[in-house]
């Protein structure tokens, strides 16, 4: 079986072609996705047909749990398809030179745009669609009289919390400190805010510390994966609750430990994520090695 490993500011997926192929696709994602036994990856990303999209985009995390949507995932995806020629040129062709495309993802059909350089996609931005504050639709088990829950207290192993909770197609619980974010016992506190019973679906974990207007520093702790060097949808909730919370612009970079990536958002409508991506190598994966 041919795959491609990519990354997006260090969050790194295997993608493959499924178009035509079956399989036991979260077996397989753990087994590629071992830094020492297999390829070793973030995740396992799946290429199939899609009725109502350009293409259809899975997602399976390093743990073999299959997430709703990855914002690096998607545009390591978009590139992927683009440079394979998974799709015809004349249905994604943009302005400028520039490609265009949509992709079915679980909580929907989000929008790309790949900057080319050549015939190479350089970046990707990819809309992400609208955010979700409701309780029900993050999903988190608590009862709140204001909403958006910019301030939710947790406590964990007798440290206490203060989360902003939303949604934006998966769950995020943000964190903003006032000191150096590389100081937090992620590796310690992250497991333990992912499983947390208040999360149903478990929950993506982000510290953040807000820099400037323009800039904040953070680190992810990713569901199903660990800590990343960087999270698309992560970088989308944080730069949304500090908007919300008046600490930024409408566009912020957020500064992660494999790059920085860069989000739009009005307050109103649709948020965008854009940033660079690159295939790394690709080969063949030895059937039934899974």
């Amino acid at each position: 079986m041919k795959f491609s490993k990519l990354q997006a500011t260090g969050n790194d997926f295997i993608l493959v072609d499924a178009r035509t192929r079956e399989g036991e696709w979260s077996k397989l994602a753990r087994a590629m996705c071992d830094r020492h036994f297999g390829v070793g990856a973030d995740g396992l990303i799946l290429v199939q047909d899609s009725t109502v999209a350009d293409l259809k985009m899975r997602i399976f995390n390093s743990d073999g749990s299959e997430a709703e949507i990855s914002g690096n995932g998607l545009r390591c995806f978009v590139k992927y398809a683009i440079e394979k020629g998974l799709i015809g040129e004349m249905s994604s062709r943009a302005e400028h030179g520039n490609r265009s495309l949509t992709v079915e993802t679980l909580p929907g059909v989000k929008k790309a745009k790949a900057y080319m350089l050549g015939n190479k996609v350089n970046q990707v931005e990819v809309n992400m669609g609208l955010p979700q504050f409701q309780p029900e639709q993050i999903p988190v088990r608590v009862k709140v009289d204001i909403i958006p829950i910019l301030g939710y207290p947790l406590v964990i192993n007798g440290k206490e919390l203060t989360l902003a909770l939303l949604s934006i197609g998966n769950p995020h619980a943000v964190s903003f400190l006032s000191r150096p974010i590389a100081d937090f016992p992620l590796a310690e506190l992250g497991p333990k805010v992912e499983r947390h019973p208040v999360f149903p679906k478990r929950t993506n974990f982000e510290v953040a510390r807000v820099l400037s207007k323009g800039k904040i520093e953070a680190r992810v702790w990713e569901r199903g994966v660990g800590e990343t060097l960087a999270c698309g949808s992560g970088a989308c909730a944080i730069a949304m609750a500090a908007q919300l919370l008046d600490y930024v612009e409408p566009q912020v970079d957020i500064i992660l430990k494999g790059g920085t990536l860069t989000i739009s958002w009005d307050r109103v409508g649709e948020v965008l994520l854009n940033g660079p991506v690159e295939e790394v190598f690709t080969g063949e994966w030895l059937e039934g090695k899974s």
